[in-house]
């Protein structure tokens, strides 16, 4: 998954590293799982049901928890309502800490990281820095859960607040109280154990090709 201005997917061919697949994700629920193996969709741009086929059925549930997370992405970018305008125009206050709001979260460091990163740095360290506990609190929360699309929210967050690279914030969450903690948050990284083998396109007419 790479995220520019949208979400795509790309399928790489491991021997020549060509692209065998470049799709951009849809806020629409186009996408199917299927047999624990199978990620399926129709794609709008080519008229045409497309699958991927999966070794192992952790990779499919890897990559199928990866949309579904870019998709809950999409739809906070995708509002309009006043109360997301403001969070977005104007950064007051970071959103509350919890998991409802992880997306948001998302949003708000990885635009800011990018545009305003003294507002962000002044706001996460407000309060001797509690926003970073309150984090790892629904981490915590997410682990006893088993969200795993809370976790790999969290795996991006912790990331992009690494990428701020603000001395003082690096201090508190690598230091003793909290760096377990955000190793864990790391160790959400999606792993290549699930290996794509197949693409397969389906063609609407009786004679489709598998």
């Amino acid at each position: 998954m790479q995220r520019s201005e949208v979400f795509n997917l790309y399928v790489i061919d491991e021997d020549d590293n060509a692209t065998l697949l470049a799709h951009r994700i849809s806020i629409d629920n186009i996408y199917k799982q299927q047999d624990d193996s199978i990620i399926s969709w129709i794609d709008p741009q080519h008229s045409a049901q497309l699958a991927l086929s999966f070794q192992e059925t952790a990779g499919c549930t890897i990559v199928w928890n990866q949309i579904s997370s870019m998709q809950q992405i999409l739809h906070f970018d995708s509002l309009n309502s006043e109360a997301f305008h403001n969070v977005i125009s104007e950064l007051k206050e970071l959103p509350d800490v919890n998991i409802s709001n992880l997306p948001l979260i998302l949003k708000v460091v990885a635009d800011y990281g990018n545009t305003d990163q003294m507002r962000l740095t002044e706001l996460m360290l407000k309060n001797q820095g509690a926003f970073f506990q309150k984090l790892i609190d629904v981490f915590d929360d997410c682990e006893n859960r088993k969200d795993i699309d809370g976790l790999h929210m969290m795996f991006n967050i912790v990331k992009e607040i690494i990428s701020v690279n603000n001395y003082q914030i690096l201090e508190i969450i690598l230091g003793d109280q909290l760096f377990m903690k955000i190793f864990g948050c790391l160790e959400c990284k999606l792993q290549d154990s699930g290996r794509m083998l197949i693409i397969i396109s389906f063609s609407d007419d009786e004679g489709h090709d598998q």
